[in-house]
């Protein structure tokens, strides 16, 4: 089992601590698990640990990486907010992974509670034809490795009137010439959509065009950790699919499921 976009309590809005994390995925029976938090960006900083905190996490993670070592590989990475600037100092860092996500339209926070009323202000669709817009060029500035939930746009519930095969086609076909995998990320289950980001839809379209998967819970907690990961790696095996991949040192690697 692999689960590679888990959370700490330095992005101010997880609990428990690492190793509550880490013991929980070895009960679990995962073989490979991987902490990427929050990345630091000059916006948004109640929500993510600051710059000051980078060299902790990395050294938090690497220690604990050591001590489990016979039990579980940990991997260490970054979910970074892909803004219209990217900072250096994340994309940079001497990491396994960088996850690269959209959480934000302008200023906007579409996926936060706290700003849910904006939802009744514009077209579901403009918002969908933006969002897919921003995962694409996510995609063209081979920043990163992983593209974090992929249809997050959906969490609260809202769907397109148009057919998302056409809204999503162009950021597909980016992800795919930038050799970037696709995570199944099973906190949409979690959330009011009760979908796995991707939908069925978009994951026909990924299979299609093979793009790389990876797994991940998207863990905030302890009891998060490989969430719903067995029935999601079962499913995608009867989809024919049997290997996933994961990244040390930026460099991708193929694994059997």
């Amino acid at each position: 089992m692999i689960d590679l976009h888990n959370h700490t309590t330095l992005c101010n809005h997880a609990s428990g601590n690492e190793e509550e994390f880490i013991n929980e995925a070895i009960k679990k029976g995962i073989k490979y698990y991987g902490f990427a938090d929050h990345a630091p960006m000059e916006f948004d900083y109640e929500y993510r640990m600051g710059f000051e905190d980078m060299p902790l996490y990395e050294e938090k993670i690497r220690n604990l990486k050591e001590k489990y070592k016979d039990k579980i590989e940990i991997l260490l990475g970054y979910e970074v907010d892909f803004t219209p600037v990217v900072d250096k100092r994340v994309l940079e860092r001497k990491v396994d992974y960088l996850i690269g996500s959209v959480h934000f339209l302008d200023n906007w926070g579409f996926d936060n509670p706290e700003f849910i009323k904006e939802w009744e202000k514009r077209d579901v669709d403009d918002i969908y034809k933006e969002y897919f817009h921003l995962i694409e060029k996510m995609a063209s500035s081979n920043y990163f490795n992983i593209v974090g939930h992929i249809d997050l746009v959906k969490v609260f519930g809202h769907k397109p009137k148009k057919d998302i095969k056409d809204i999503a086609k162009n950021a597909l076909k980016a992800i795919k010439k930038a050799d970037m995998a696709i995570e199944i990320n099973t906190a949409g289950l979690r959330k009011p959509v009760k979908e796995l980001y991707p939908s069925d839809e978009l994951l026909e379209m990924i299979l299609n065009e093979n793009i790389d998967i990876t797994f991940s819970s998207d863990a905030h907690s302890p009891k998060q950790v490989g969430f719903k990961l067995n029935e999601t790696i079962k499913k995608l095996k009867d989809l024919g699919l049997n290997e996933a991949v994961i990244f040390k040192n930026r460099q991708k690697e193929k694994i059997k499921i």
